[in-house]
Formats: C-alpha cells, structure tokens, sequence
C-alpha cells in the first residue's frame, strides 16, 4: 500500500450506507470498516465523516415516516434514534478490530469562531493520538435551516482542512464525476482534474436519495479543498475494497482524482475559506483594490480601495468582499466594525480593513 498519506479523511454518504428500503446497509458497513483497519495497520490516521443517522432512522420509525409531519420535526426525530443506532454500529464493528472509536457531533455554529474551530481540532488531535478514530457527523437534532451545513460534503471539507490531512475521500454510489450523462455512448469519469479546470458543464444539480446533498456539492467543496493543498478522491463507495485499492501504490482504481494547489494556505485562510456561511457583512471594492488583490503580489484590503459597506459587523467578523461587478470573489476578517468601515470609505492612510494574512480569494 502507498505510504504517500499519513492522514486521510473519509466521508461516506448516505446513499452508501442505506439499503433502497432505507434500512442501513450493515454489510456495506462492515466492509468499510474492515478496509479502515487495514489502513490503519498500515499507519494511516484515518477520520470518518460518516452520513446516514436520518436515514437510518428513518428506517426505524416506518410509522412515523407515514404519518404527517413537520419536516423539521422528522428531521430531528429520526436524526435522535438514527445516531444512536449508527455509532453504536460502528462501535460493534471497529471493536472486532480492537480500535476504539469516538463520536464527535458537531454543528455549523461550532466552526464560527476561531476559538470554537480550534477547540474542535484540539479534541480531535487528542483522540488521533491516542489512536482513536473520530466518527463526525452534523448534529441533526439541533442544527435546523440556516444553521445546517449544506451536506456532509461540506462538513468533510471543514474537517479536512482543520485537521491538516493529506487526502479527503468522498465515497458516493457513483464512480466519480462523468463529462456527460453516465449510460450515454463516449461518456466516461473525469480521471483527474487540474486546479484550473473548470467542470460546471458536466454537473447535474438533483440531490442524493437519502442525503441533503449532489455531485454540485462535492464538486464545489472538493475544489477548495484542493485549492487549500489537499488531495481529494470522489468515488463509488458500493464497490468492494475500494478505500484500499484507491491508496494503492499506482491505483488505476476509476475514480474522480483533484490535484491539490502546491500553493500553501496559512491555518488561518482555510478556516477563513471555509467561513462564507457565517459573513456578518459584505464590502465592496473599486477596480484599482481588485486589479491590487488579483494580482500575483501579496495586497491587504486598503479603506481607499473600499466604495460600499452593507450589513452589521464586528471587528473580527467574517465578511464578504464584491468585485465592481457585484460579484462576491473573496472572504476575509475584518480589522473594523462597520461603522469604523464605513467612516473610512476612501481615504487614505488608514489601516487596512482586511489584512492579506487575514484574507482569501477565491479561485474564479
């Protein structure tokens, strides 16, 4: 096996450990835990980003699933027994191996603060050393709309990058991403993808059977994620060994493969990349403060640069940066409050409202 990754973090989706009555797919289960101890006897950390509490317990309340119900409220009934169910699986099967597990429960208001995003990795870093395996999922009990992560896709994203792996892999029921319809004649699964590749053409928008999210999801996250230096594999989870066979030395296991950017991100910018969710506010810039942000030499985010502030922000918040256009192409943390930055519009010889160590652009 390829000793090329000492960390990797793997999301299995929902569509992976569910059966097409709902019911959760031990069998599947069992072979991915068993692939997971594998790679683990090969000295590979490994973090489990795991979907499927809804659905399964979904699976448990056939009553309640035909009764009429709040969305919200099923949501969260099934989420409560669906956990419960899902780690104590996980637990049973990774004890055969005797490798302890630990379930970590987190929720998108967990990451929007750097002390609760370092806290989050800290309890993580203590259970990898003492060689527990952290089983993450959104917690669906209490996480409802605004304050729910898009899917697991993106949760896996956030995670990933937090906890500094080399390699995420998304395990789908589909191969990877196709540059057509799958089925038709020519169309096969894009292989590798380039840091400047563009795929919208080839992505279909409809949402996975059991989960929250697509292939536009995966597609999206695994870009930044790449960007931020990290590898990142979307493959078919239904197929056997497939964890194994992928970080095989020279796999030729078919499977969508996004070359990392070998342009370091600090700490700190891929928290800040992953927070868009969480802008208290947006700023708007003129043509020189863009021309200075794009180009290829460091530039922080000047008040003279700056022609419209919206929103109700803090210093230290988290906001949006729009090109002339309207068009939003970065994030960063703001060193103003808003009515600091909108006193400063224009001028010249202030501090920056955005320092460069503070920001992050977006790949167009």
């Amino acid at each position: 096996m390829s000793q090329q990754y000492k960390r990797i973090a793997v999301k299995i989706g929902s569509n992976v450990l569910t059966r097409k009555d709902g019911a959760l797919d031990v069998t599947r289960m069992s072979a991915l835990v068993d692939q997971i101890a594998e790679l683990r006897e090969n000295g590979i950390e490994v973090i489990l980003i795991s979907s499927g509490a809804v659905a399964s317990g979904r699976g448990e309340l056939k009553e309640a699933v035909s009764r009429k119900m709040d969305s919200v409220d099923q949501r969260q009934l099934f989420s409560a027994v669906g956990q419960a169910k899902l780690i104590n699986r996980y637990y049973e099967l990774f004890r055969e191996h005797r490798l302890p597990v630990g379930q970590v429960l987190t929720m998108k208001e967990s990451f929007s603060t750097r002390r609760h995003y370092l806290n989050q990795r800290n309890c993580m870093v203590v259970m990898l050393e003492n060689g527990v395996i952290p089983i993450v999922n959104e917690n669906d009990t209490v996480s409802v709309t605004e304050l729910m992560f898009t899917d697991n896709d993106e949760l896996s994203g956030l995670i990933a990058t937090m906890m500094d792996v080399q390699a995420l892999i998304i395990l789908s029921n589909v191969d990877g991403i196709y540059n057509g319809l799958p089925g038709e004649p020519g169309v096969e699964v894009i292989r590798e993808v380039e840091p400047e590749r563009d795929l919208q053409e080839y992505i279909r928008t409809e949402k996975s059977g059991f989960g929250r999210g697509g292939m536009m999801t995966k597609c999206s996250i695994a870009r930044k994620v790449a960007d931020e230096g990290i590898t990142v594999i979307i493959a078919n989870g239904k197929k056997d060994n497939i964890l194994v066979d992928l970080l095989a030395k020279d796999s030729r296991t078919v499977c969508t493969r996004f070359i990392p950017s070998n342009k370091p991100v600090s700490s700190v910018k891929k928290w800040i990349a992953h927070s868009e969710g969480f802008a208290k506010g947006e700023i708007r810039i003129n043509q020189g403060a863009y021309d200075a942000l794009m180009s290829s030499q460091a530039s922080s985010l000047l008040p003279v640069g700056v022609v419209a502030v919206d929103g109700d922000f803090e210093k230290d918040d988290i906001v949006r940066v729009l090109a002339p256009d309207g068009r939003q192409f970065a994030v960063g943390r703001t060193s103003y409050d808003s009515d600091e930055a909108r006193a400063a519009i224009g001028k010249q010889g202030l501090r920056p409202v955005i320092h460069y160590n503070y920001l992050y652009i977006e790949q167009l």
